[in-house]
């Protein structure tokens, strides 16, 4: 059986989808970098205030740039440039993802080293000391590896057990089958609530473009 069918079988466990899960590239990079870096800022210590500072901002601002990154890189069109149209990898991949949204070999972040190099560069550039910006990459990996993990997840054929688990796949579910201009956030629901892309499902009319992005 190979990887895709098991991702879209009926029964599907926790236990499998996690093997599953590790199959793949994406994970088998960020899972134990994400372990190195958090053990390399634990074996530093001496933990401040400016590392707790750094984890709450981090936690608190991870929702808004998933919905920027979403709105504005994700679902970007194509773009043309003297008389020639260009759009980026990123875009293009999302957009078969959402023609094949259960083909879980383009489910995941496309173009993983420039995406955890423009993160490493992030931190150092705002936080400009080794222990705070270890906190800052380790708390960052660890996001983005539970976004991982969640969107594979949502997509598979797992039957939701927890109630934040249910609503978080009916909710993305809605964004992929019923219009794909709501519902942005994955691993919360946070900025859409606070951005306006959280309505009920009666507020908001089927689209027609929720398989193409209107891309034809």
């Amino acid at each position: 059986m190979s990887r895709t069918q098991e991702f879209r079988r009926n029964g599907l466990t926790l236990t499998k989808a996690a093997r599953l899960f590790l199959s793949y590239p994406n994970a088998k990079t960020l899972l134990p970098l994400t372990a190195a870096t958090i053990a390399t800022r634990l074996a530093l210590g001496k933990f401040t205030k400016r590392d707790a500072t750094t984890l709450a901002v981090t936690l608190a601002i991870e929702p808004f740039v998933e919905w920027l990154i979403h709105v504005n890189v994700l679902h970007l069109g194509p773009r043309t440039f003297r008389g020639k149209p260009y759009e980026l990898p990123s875009s293009k991949k999302h957009r078969l993802h959402h023609r094949d949204p259960r083909n879980p070999d383009i489910l995941f972040i496309p173009a993983l080293p420039p995406t955890l190099f423009a993160l490493v560069t992030a931190n150092w550039a705002v936080l400009r000391k080794p222990r705070p910006t270890l906190t800052g990459i380790a708390t960052s990996l660890t996001l983005m590896t539970a976004y991982e993990w969640t969107h594979f997840l949502i997509h598979s054929a797992y039957t939701p057990k927890s109630a934040l688990y249910k609503k978080l796949r009916r909710t993305h579910q809605l964004h992929h089958f019923r219009n794909e201009n709501y519902w942005y956030g994955i691993i919360t629901p946070i900025s859409d609530k606070v951005l306006g892309t959280y309505p009920a499902k009666e507020e908001v009319p089927p689209s027609p473009t929720v398989k193409t992005l209107g891309i034809s």
